[in-house]
């Protein structure tokens, strides 16, 4: 996606889709930005292939490191690295819709962040061993599934 400014954004924009690389290149350098995305293509939309599936792989693995990194210091590394690759499809579905919702607009941030705070709250009011157990028993649930 390009970003332009003022008038000569917009009438760039208008001439570029009749008129081609000519008039973009004459419009990158009055306005002086480079209107390419970056990548090792030539064709921009295959450069934003690119770039959107190296990031979600990069989130990826972030988050399941840092998910088996949690889990590793109370059950193990094994145990762990079991309890974050058998989640059900119905958990990971769920975990992504919730997320999705929370990050597509402020009232759905709140919401999420109140259900969240709720759920904490509960668990807290509960005594700390019957929570730790329940919470125990979910994963390992998760571990055995194989």
């Amino acid at each position: 996606m390009t970003r332009t400014s003022g008038k000569a954004g917009k009438l760039g924009e208008r001439i570029t889709s009749k008129g081609g690389r000519a008039v973009d290149r004459a419009i990158t350098k009055v306005t002086g930005e480079d209107r390419e995305v970056m990548g090792p293509s030539p064709n921009p939309a295959t450069n934003l292939i690119i770039h959107d599936v190296l990031l979600r792989a990069g989130g990826r693995l972030m988050r399941t490191t840092l998910e088996k990194g949690l889990l590793a210091n109370r059950y193990g590394k094994q145990s762990a690295k079991k309890m974050v690759d058998n989640r059900s499809v119905t958990m990971a579905l769920a975990s992504y819709a919730v997320s999705r919702f929370a990050t597509r607009s402020i009232p759905g941030a709140l919401i999420v962040g109140t259900g969240l705070a709720a759920k904490t709250l509960f668990d807290r009011s509960q005594s700390r061993r019957k929570a730790r157990s329940a919470g125990d028993k979910a994963l390992r649930e998760t571990e055995a599934e194989e």
